[in-house]
């Protein structure tokens, strides 16, 4: 199985970019993150004729996530139990009842459960969406741990745009993000309990080492000078991590004319026949 995650920054505006990508890089299984579009706007016939069913979470112009697989798609969740929530206009404070966005999509695929996740930015340090961003990392890690613990082979990803580079080695400059979000010491504990319920950082097998980015503003000339981070990531469980043979950054969709400002991270399992 390839399985493939990309925060494509609105599916809309990236659709022929993001066709000819599962073309050429052969994608079993695609994750999107930020698809900016509701339900009813989603380019689910493109998808379709390319051979992929799509499970879609949007609600407005923000966030979106989705799931294209051609090795089927089945148990969509369209969130993960007890996800936090916020609201938008809960000024300095998280509300009691906040607003669940489209943050997280599971689906089971080719005998993996895929989880598309789109991480809280955070903002900033003293912001409330921080301590949301907090809140729905832990969130996130008490699932991973219950879903071992319920059932230790299952094949799990937890895939997306996390919003934390969790090492130095994952910036351009340490110094150039000193008392900003994604590289505070909070948000990488925060993903490293989700790495300690068992779950592995697929790529850094394969790609070991600074200099090794998925995403680059697209102020101040970051991509050609390589002043990125590495902030999308693949995790997975103890039973797929084991058949994981290849994972690699295609920076060649961060170039050109009408770019994503993350490039997609895609991993390849050898699965049992009876699961791929």
């Amino acid at each position: 199985m390839r399985l493939a995650t990309w925060n494509v920054n609105s599916i809309r505006s990236r659709l022929d970019r993001v066709a000819a990508f599962l073309d050429r890089q052969d994608i079993d299984v695609l994750a999107l993150q930020e698809t900016k579009c509701r339900d009813d706007q989603f380019p689910f016939e493109r998808f379709e004729e390319l051979g992929y069913e799509v499970a879609h979470l949007g609600v407005n112009q923000w966030n979106g996530v989705a799931i294209a697989s051609r090795v089927g798609l089945a148990d969509v969740e369209l969130a993960f139990p007890n996800q936090p929530g916020f609201d938008k206009d809960a000024g300095e404070s998280l509300l009691s009842t906040p607003v669940v966005e489209s943050r997280a999509l599971g689906a089971t695929c080719g005998g993996v459960r895929v989880w598309s996740l789109y991480v809280p930015n955070g903002r900033a340090l003293d912001d409330p969406h921080y301590t949301y961003k907090l809140e729905w990392l832990a969130a996130l890690r008490d699932n991973a741990a219950a879903w071992l613990a319920a059932e230790p082979e299952a094949k799990i990803a937890l895939v997306g745009d996390w919003n934390i580079a969790p090492t130095d080695d994952d910036v351009w400059s340490v110094s150039f993000f000193e008392g900003k979000t994604h590289t505070s010491q909070p948000e990488r504990d925060a993903f490293t309990a989700v790495l300690d319920t068992g779950f592995a950082d697929v790529m850094r097998p394969f790609a070991p080492g600074p200099g090794v980015y998925t995403y680059w503003d697209y102020t101040q000339l970051r991509f050609p000078r390589k002043e990125g981070m590495r902030i999308d990531f693949v995790l997975a469980s103890p039973a797929l991590a084991a058949t994981a043979t290849d994972a690699l950054v295609d920076r060649e969709e961060r170039k050109g004319k009408g770019a994503s400002d993350h490039a997609p991270v895609i991993t390849e399992f050898a699965l049992p026949a009876d699961l791929s």
